[in-house]
């Protein structure tokens, strides 16, 4: 209805417009044809005045009711007015100042705003056959007013009004149904308190939530994110930019040319290492943008340490155990039979042993999470029947870009476990476990050799394979994709040269920037 009535107010205005131009010519028209009469020519220029109205009034009112006119004024040039309407008006002297261009025989046009509403007319100078001006023909046309020109077209305006109102009701419903769908038949405040609900949620949760749209427009940023991430912003500022721009180093786009999934993958973002879950957003079939649900990897890495790190070291405790048990029932035989000097000699042997491995360890391995990890794998290769020797030229001092001893807890402890299981059901005369650490200013180099079962090529394809192995027990296949991450991530390399029935070799190389 506002658009209906705008539309109409400038469309009256148009058609007021049309009607003046229209009712000045039609004036203009009609007082050229009265200045043009014979009877003007010949009685204004009569002394008579009275003679001269007789003749020229009723000509004129037959004129002006043929052409619909309210009124035909001819004046002579002392301004009396030989026709009216009006016959008192008949010799009355016209103080109108409008007439004064007409006198200097000019022909135009204008409106005059008078008590019955607005009124065109036209003014022509009556010449004689001598080409001298001898009077003035004013011809008035009433214009409508707004009530009168509805009035009118009422039924041209009433038929535009009921067409209107139906298309527009018409056009309304359609387009709430269209609208109604594909807000999934919910209601504005209905939306409305689902985005509130959303937004609180996303922000109550413990992981980090982020969406892009096609466009990689934000959609989603919570403050678990920002918190994470080390964003220094409200998340509610950062919805609408382009993700390029709050993290340059994201990964998420990546999904919106894949279409597809990538579950547990350690990203190096924003200066911070993060496990995400990326998945792409659909409806109806179609992928509208992405969402990445992430959280801080340190605890992730502290619970992977804890497995291959705090649970080897609660293994080697019992191995030690055992093995201690076993060399105190040594010399206790050893005492109680005498051998005092045997006995003497056995326990400084032991002491030796553990000295020497001991402070290797300390002197070359500078982080005691490593040397307690590797302490422990000597321990537990010891009752499995392996000698897993440590090359003593080994040295480890300082860890690449982006990794950290969480990482290296993991490398080491995924590796050495793999090269046990190679060995364990093995039947050979020595098991061997071979681990070196090179380290020189441009290259630390890992090698982890065993002389087990070892590989074939097809085996060799998939070992990196997120969940992939040769073993039936369930939870495997995990800690070669945790190594090939993790080297990844320091911007290494990794070699595996392995032959069955002959040992297997992995190589993993980081080089210092």
């Amino acid at each position: 209805m506002l658009s209906f009535s705008i539309g109409g107010t400038f469309l009256l205005g148009f058609v007021m417009n049309e009607q003046k131009d229209k009712l000045g010519n039609q004036a203009l028209l009609v007082a050229k044809t009265v200045s043009q009469l014979p009877e003007l020519k010949t009685y204004i220029t009569n002394n008579n005045f009275n003679e001269a109205t007789k003749h020229i009034n009723p000509v004129v009112e037959e004129i002006r009711d043929i052409n619909g006119a309210q009124y035909i004024v001819v004046l002579d040039m002392q301004r009396r007015k030989y026709s009216h309407p009006n016959t008192e008006e008949i010799g009355q002297v016209s103080q109108s100042g409008d007439l004064n261009a007409a006198f200097a025989e000019h022909y135009y046009t204008s409106i005059a705003h008078g008590e019955h509403g607005d009124m065109v007319r036209a003014f022509v100078p009556i010449m004689n056959n001598e080409g001298k001006q001898i009077g003035v023909v004013v011809v008035g046309y009433s214009v409508l007013t707004v009530a009168e020109l509805l009035q009118s077209i009422q039924t041209e305006l009433m038929m535009t009004i009921l067409l209107s109102i139906f298309f527009s009701a018409w056009g309304a419903h359609t387009l709430g149904l269209h609208m109604k769908k594909q807000m999934f038949g919910l209601e504005p405040h209905e939306i409305a308190k689902m985005y509130v609900e959303r937004t609180e949620t996303f922000n109550a949760m413990h992981e980090g939530i982020i969406a892009i749209d096609n466009e990689l427009t934000i959609t989603i940023f919570n403050e678990k994110a920002c918190e994470i991430l080390c964003v220094r912003k409200q998340p509610s500022t950062l919805i609408g930019k382009k993700i390029m721009d709050v993290l340059p180093d994201t990964r998420l786009p990546e999904i919106l040319e894949l279409d597809k999934p990538i579950f547990n993958r350690e990203l190096y973002i924003n200066d911070h290492s993060i496990m995400s879950n990326r998945i792409p957003i659909q409806v109806n079939g179609k992928t509208v943008g992405a969402v990445a649900m992430f959280k801080d990897r340190t605890e992730v890495k502290k619970l992977a340490e804890e497995l291959t790190g705090v649970k080897a070291f609660v293994q080697a405790l019992r191995v030690q155990t055992h093995e201690h048990k076993n060399k105190l029932h040594t010399i206790a035989g050893l005492l109680q039979l005498g051998h005092h000097e045997q006995a003497l000699s056995y326990l400084t042997q032991v002491k030796e042993e553990h000295d020497e491995i001991t402070n290797f360890l300390n002197e070359r391995i500078k982080n005691e999470n490593i040397s307690g990890l590797l302490l422990s794998k000597i321990s537990y290769a010891k009752e499995q029947g392996i000698r897993l020797e440590i090359d003593r030229e080994s040295r480890l001092t300082a860890f690449p870009n982006n990794l950290d001893h969480h990482d290296f807890v993991i490398l080491f402890g995924n590796l050495i476990e793999n090269a046990f299981d190679a060995l364990r059901d093995v039947q050979m005369e020595e098991k061997i476990i071979h681990v070196s650490v090179d380290e020189d200013e441009d290259v630390l180099a890992i090698l982890v050799t065993d002389n087990g079962i070892g590989m074939t090529d097809e085996v060799k394809a998939h070992i990196f394979d997120n969940g992939y192995s040769t073993k039936e027990k369930k939870g495997r296949g995990f800690g070669l994709y945790l190594i090939k991450e993790i080297v990844q991530k320091g911007q290494g390399e990794i070699e595996v040269i392995s032959e069955p029935k002959k040992g297997t070799s992995f190589l993993i190389t980081f080089y210092h920037t």
